[in-house]
């Protein structure tokens, strides 16, 4: 018999336990990451587990009459164990959707991992969804480079490679972030938006995952051109922040950065990841964005979001 429990700190070693041997969990469902912003969230995880061992994760909070997976990460999902079966799989949906609703929530929001971060297949989850009628309400196009058969630059991109390299720009892997992030946020205001972590938030994150969080720049004579956060997510190298300069923007910085991570740091990985390119929950495409990524070989996966009724819970039979 599979068994609910609903998440407590007590669960904090073996919830971190059970995320790094998942098949397709990622650091960003590490307790050490999720609890960094805990205060803003009112947590609503639950763990199931059958024959006393952990078998599914669902990162999850609450919010009004709706219960999210999980508003302050990218990705939700059930992070689910190797050995699980896609019957399992079914039985762990109907026992989630039946207690949320039992506690009163109408809706479950849910925002499926993409499947070239899984470390094995999870698609059981995807075929639940379809079996409780979830809606996809939401569908936006992320840019990914798949460097085991990597497509070329542009010529523009190429040029603006060679024009750095004569000019003497430099790659550098830094641990003070500081100058990054008064960059980052200086290229964000004309957009009217701010970095979604704060300079002692993502510190802190960097000193929790060194090995997973990592910050490339470009210099050129010691003046900081371009910059990227990579979040390194094991077969997957992530951008989780860009940005350039109005100098490094002239000479194209950005594209001599990621040319150098891609031959260089993360040659051996098998995707090297841009984000998305879409705004209004996916129904605005960012078409120049977009093609910037796609000039440097980018192309399209999508990151899907489902939401299922929970009133009344839906049975799997």
């Amino acid at each position: 018999m599979i068994v609910l429990e609903t998440y407590s700190e007590n669960d904090f070693v073996r919830w971190n336990e059970f995320v790094k041997k998942s098949k397709n969990g990622i650091f960003l469902f590490d307790r050490h990451y999720m609890d960094y912003h805990k205060s803003r969230f009112v947590d609503a995880s639950l763990l199931f587990s059958y024959k006393n061992k952990i078998i599914a994760v669902l990162p999850a909070n609450a919010a009004g009459t709706k219960i999210y997976c999980h508003q302050g990460l990218t990705f939700g999902s059930l992070l689910l164990s190797e050995k699980i079966t896609s019957t399992q799989v079914l039985t762990v949906f109907s026992m989630l959707l039946q207690h949320y609703a039992t506690l009163g929530f109408e809706t479950l929001v849910y925002k499926k991992i993409p499947s070239l971060f899984e470390k094995h297949p999870a698609g059981e989850d995807l075929y639940a969804l379809f079996r409780f009628h979830a809606k996809l309400y939401r569908r936006d196009i992320s840019s990914v480079i798949a460097l085991e058969n990597r497509l070329l630059f542009s010529e523009t991109k190429r040029q603006n490679v060679k024009k750095c390299e004569l000019s003497g720009c430099a790659l550098h892997q830094e641990d003070d972030f500081a100058a990054f992030w008064d960059l980052l946020h200086t290229s964000l205001l004309k957009f009217d938006v701010q970095p979604v972590h704060r300079l002692e938030e993502i510190a802190y994150l960097r000193s929790q995952f060194p090995e997973k969080i990592k910050l490339f720049t470009v210099r050129l004579k010691n003046e900081l051109l371009a910059g990227t956060v990579i979040y390194d997510f094991g077969g997957a190298a992530h951008t989780q922040y860009m940005a350039a300069s109005p100098a490094g923007k002239k000479i194209g910085a950005l594209d001599f950065l990621i040319h150098q991570l891609i031959t260089g740091p993360f040659t051996d990985k098998k995707y090297f990841s841009f984000g998305i390119s879409t705004e209004s929950e996916g129904r605005v495409l960012n078409e120049g964005l977009l093609q910037q990524k796609e000039m440097l070989g980018g192309r399209a996966i999508v990151l899907d979001h489902y939401e299922i009724d929970l009133n009344p819970p839906r049975a799997h039979d």
